[in-house]
């Protein structure tokens, strides 16, 4: 038979099943939130990092003199087993909630103190002896401890993220090597423009992706200014002298990343611009990733009546009634991930703006579009690093014959017979259906056979020299 203990709130009592390390509060919010159907365990840094908050408070409380010493070893007790990720089922607020993170801050507080209580020898929900809100919060408010574990967590969730990114530099970079002597067609507007090789064209995406790892770096940086310490809306109100400083110092070696204090914690208590400006990053690498798969399933479009300059691996059959189709399902679910990045870019920017006066309690979606468009873009990457870029292969001799059919290549008669003949040339090979070849060279006799040998070798193709007569 299962045993409960009785606990109470300002709004009267509740029997808590016993073998629960969370309390009251934290049961209220199961009752209020069914929102996402995501709670906070499926966040693991998210915990991780509330843990590193409560026991750098408890440090902190210590040398200030606000906490007994036998109190401050059992939070610090069990803020290391939250830290270490042995209670993370115990974590079970929606990742949306009102309230501005009160509980999650208290699912915390009464997690923490539970696991004190046991260790001192006490039995859960004891708080006489240790208190969710006079011991494990001591000094705190959620309006500092949320919004600190909330950036202690995306900086080190964006470590991955960048690292994944990096990878899909490095993929493209790869690709581009393989495929420096493929010749093919460049095109703008869709129409065919001058040639150019299939390897400048990934080696362009390998740079544009390194672009965005740099500003991705230069944004993460904005999470280290935290406002631990400020208590509600920034007075410091219950916090000894010195206790943000000192508590900040204990975070930051606890976590190992170089937190600092706001200078101004009334401002940073309500100030959302870092994520506005982290989401704004991420939204610019989903619409360059999303652009590039783009031109993937362009590029290898056909087999027999597209471009069909290149070969995607094949996944899985693609139609259930068109035998032999084969979909470029990596980069449609990529494209899918980064529509979803782009739209939470959007309910960052509305929740940042809808913080009124002294707090934005729209945090809670805020982290919830960070941390899901993090892990989902970081999936989609690996998925289309894995599952599509190391494995594309190049039609070299396709892509071959397209540029020297095509009327784009007349471009490099420009420096030796000028625009207008060259123009010339271009329209009657488009009415007549002529190779530039043809008309330039065994019709007009406008050039020899040796210049159009020396213009259009694969060599100055694939390195372009200025050529006249």
């Amino acid at each position: 038979m299962k045993t409960t203990r009785k606990e109470h709130d300002f709004l009267g009592e509740l029997e808590i099943p016993d073998h629960l390390y969370y309390g009251i509060q934290t049961f209220r919010a199961v009752e209020n939130f069914n929102i996402t159907g995501i709670p906070i365990s499926k966040e693991p840094l998210f915990i991780k990092a509330l843990g590193y908050v409560k026991k750098a408070a408890a440090m902190a409380n210590k040398d200030c003199g606000a906490l007994d010493a036998k109190i401050v070893e059992a939070i610090c007790y069990g803020s290391d087993q939250v830290i270490a990720g042995k209670y993370d089922q115990e974590f079970v607020s929606d990742l949306i909630q009102g309230g501005a993170g009160t509980s999650v801050n208290m699912n915390a507080n009464e997690v923490i103190a539970n696991i004190g209580l046991e260790y001192l020898g006490h039995k859960k929900g004891e708080y006489q002896f240790l208190h969710p809100n006079n011991h494990v919060n001591c000094s705190q408010s959620t309006n500092d401890a949320y919004p600190s574990a909330f950036r202690i967590a995306l900086y080190l969730k964006m470590d991955h993220f960048i690292k994944t990114v990096e990878n899909l530099e490095k993929a493209f970079a790869a690709k581009g090597e393989e495929f420096k002597e493929v010749l093919k067609m460049g095109r703008t507007q869709l129409q065919d423009a001058v040639p150019m090789t299939l390897g400048q064209e990934f080696h362009s995406y390998a740079t544009t992706i390194g672009e965005d790892v740099l500003r991705l770096k230069d944004a993460q940086s904005l999470v280290l200014d935290i406002n631990m310490g400020a208590t509600a809306i920034g007075t410091k109100v219950n916090a000894p002298e010195g206790y943000p400083e000192i508590c900040v110092n204990y975070l930051a070696k606890e976590v190992g990343i170089p937190l600092t204090l706001s200078p101004d914690l009334i401002e940073a208590t309500v100030d959302t611009g870092a994520y506005v400006q982290i989401m704004g990053t991420m939204k610019r690498t989903a619409v360059k990733i999303s652009k590039i798969c783009n031109d993937l399933r362009l590029l290898s479009s056909g087999p027999r009546t597209g471009f069909n300059e290149i070969n995607l691996p094949a996944r899985q059959p693609g139609s259930s009634i068109m035998p032999g189709k084969v979909n470029p399902v990596i980069p449609e679910v990529v494209n899918q991930t980064c529509f979803y990045v782009i739209g939470q870019d959007l309910t960052v920017t509305m929740a940042a703006e809808a913080g009124q006066l002294q707090l934005n309690v729209m945090e809670p979606v805020i982290a919830f579009a960070m941390f899901t468009s993090l892990d989902y873009l970081s999936n989609a990457i690996q998925t289309l690093i894995d599952k599509c870029i190391v494995g594309i292969t190049a039609n070299e001799q396709h892509c071959y014959n397209m540029v020297m059919n095509s009327i784009g290549i007349v471009t490099q008669l420009n420096p030796i017979l000028g625009y207008e003949e060259s123009a010339s040339i271009a329209g009657e090979a488009l009415k007549t259906g002529k190779s530039v070849h043809q008309i330039a060279v065994t019709e007009r006799k406008l050039i020899t056979q040796d210049k159009w040998d020396e213009i259009y070798s694969l060599d100055n193709l694939i390195n372009p020299k200025f050529i006249t007569s």
